[in-house]
């Protein structure tokens, strides 16, 4: 039987995996719920001292004795079957939760609002959390990145709402049973679990049933694959948004600019402001977009909502500026389907103007390689320079025949480098001011970054 938040109070919840971004938050509101926390990780980190210091006990190794004792097992989708914690925690007959089982548990008593969608889920639960504080709604929220402006992913609120953002990628998202939710977009990936575009969809339809009938669905109207699913959706209020005419929030007179954008919102056809962003790019003009649909419906002013996405700076690994060096500016994004880097380096071609585009781009998984290889060789094909390292199998097993090589041979400007050090070298070496460098990917490229910008400081003095 699932336990209920309550019923966890004063008891030991144990975190398999506890310093990943998602299981961390978690991790931070049952400590906030007065439930006793401990967990274990593979490494030490920042993140693992920090919930030490809010009073975790947490092991820096996976062992069985772990779970001695504990009313309770989280584990992310990331941990193996065969961990010996799970494995133990089965044997003992100890509950055992997913990690979005515990989100559901964790939100139930508050007014959950789920961010769904194939893209742009962790930027659209940041800036609606950022957009409800300028509201002074004061929400929990837990997110799969850090909020630039708290340094935090997670949070409780003395609010009544509460911000998840809702991953679809093994169809947990199922759990979460939310009063309202946003879908962003709807589009084939994870191709490791969805084998193709209709069983995605089809996950998104399951996730539209879960919504309480009593709540509402905000969905981009300019999406074939949301505008579909909405189709599909019977005695549930649903609220668009979008350029596209006849949309419930319509934005237009846009503008992009090299870090930000502008646009006109108007209101079941009534001009209400305009929304002023701090960061580029069209699509984040969208996700504001339904931010600001979503605060309307619930009720919240239109001027203070719109004052909290002006006030938004973005997320962790969200076309986030690491450092510039002598007119060189060194970025990382989480980019890692063809659709997000079209819209990453369309927004970074603006930034660099006139200066040269140079991405690193690190593959994530071997099946996504294999599925969009001739997608990621166009989107890529906007830069100047494209250095493509090795893929990250995260968890994968190798397929026969796939490599990196599958993207750079369909490209005009790609290079196969899979040496960490020698990339480095290469960009630091060639770097010329008005020059931007990105590095691009879901797994270890973002560590890339900041040897980057040492490297630069150390020729440039």
């Amino acid at each position: 039987m699932k336990p209920t938040l309550s019923s966890l109070v004063g008891k030991r919840v144990h975190f398999i995996g506890i310093g990943g971004a998602g299981m961390s938050g978690l991790a931070r509101i049952a400590l906030s719920h007065s439930i006793i926390v401990s967990g274990s990780d593979a490494k030490d980190s920042s993140v693992v001292k920090a919930l030490i210091a809010l009073g975790a006990t947490i092991s820096t190794s996976h062992a069985a004795i772990n779970v001695d004792g504990a009313d309770c097992v989280v584990y992310s989708n990331a941990i193996a079957p065969n961990n010996p914690e799970l494995e133990m925690a089965h044997k003992l007959d100890i509950p055992v939760l997913t990690r979005a089982a515990a989100l559901s548990i964790l939100m139930s008593e508050s007014t959950s609002i789920a961010v769904a969608g194939t893209h742009g889920k962790t930027t659209t639960s940041s800036m609606l959390a950022v957009a409800l504080q300028s509201c002074a709604a004061d929400p929990s929220f837990a997110i799969g990145g850090t909020i630039t402006a708290s340094g935090s992913n997670a949070h409780r609120g003395t609010g009544k709402i509460f911000v998840a953002e809702a991953d679809e990628s093994d169809g947990s998202f199922l759990e979460y049973h939310p009063f309202a939710a946003i879908v962003t977009n709807i589009e084939h990936d994870h191709v490791d679990f969805f084998a193709t575009p209709a069983e995605v969809s089809e996950a998104f339809n399951q996730f539209a049933q879960t919504i309480n009938q009593s709540g509402f669905l905000t969905y981009c109207a300019d999406d074939d694959g949301a505008a579909a699913l909405v189709e599909k959706v019977q005695q549930l209020t649903c609220v668009s948004y979008g350029v596209r005419e006849g949309s419930d929030l319509t934005i237009d007179s846009i503008e992009l600019f090299a870090m930000g954008s502008r646009a006109r919102a108007i209101w079941h056809g009534k001009t209400i402001g305009y929304i002023e962003l701090q960061v580029p790019g069209h699509h984040n003009l969208l996700n504001s977009a339904a931010v600001l649909a979503t605060g309307l419906q619930l009720g919240f002013g239109a001027s203070d909502l719109i004052q909290g996405l002006s006030i938004f700076r973005g997320t962790g690994r969200r076309f986030e500026i690491k450092g510039t060096v002598h007119g060189v500016r060194v970025i990382d994004d989480y980019g890692h389907h063809p659709t997000e880097i079209d819209v990453t380096l369309q927004a970074a071609r603006r930034f660099a103007g006139d200066g040269r585009l140079i991405v690193i781009f690190q593959p994530h998984r071997y099946s996504r390689t294999a599925a969009f290889a001739a997608g990621f060789a166009e989107s890529l094909s906007l830069a100047d320079r494209t250095i493509v390292l090795e893929v990250y199998a995260a968890s994968e097993k190798p397929i026969a025949g796939v490599t990196s090589r599958l993207i750079t041979e369909a490209m005009k400007n790609g290079e196969y480098i899979p040496n960490f050090i020698e990339v480095t070298d290469s960009v630091v070496d060639s770097a010329q001011p008005g020059d931007v460098i990105i590095t691009l990917g879901a797994g270890d490229v973002s560590s890339l970054a900041p040897v980057i910008v040492d490297g630069l400081i150390r020729r440039f003095g």
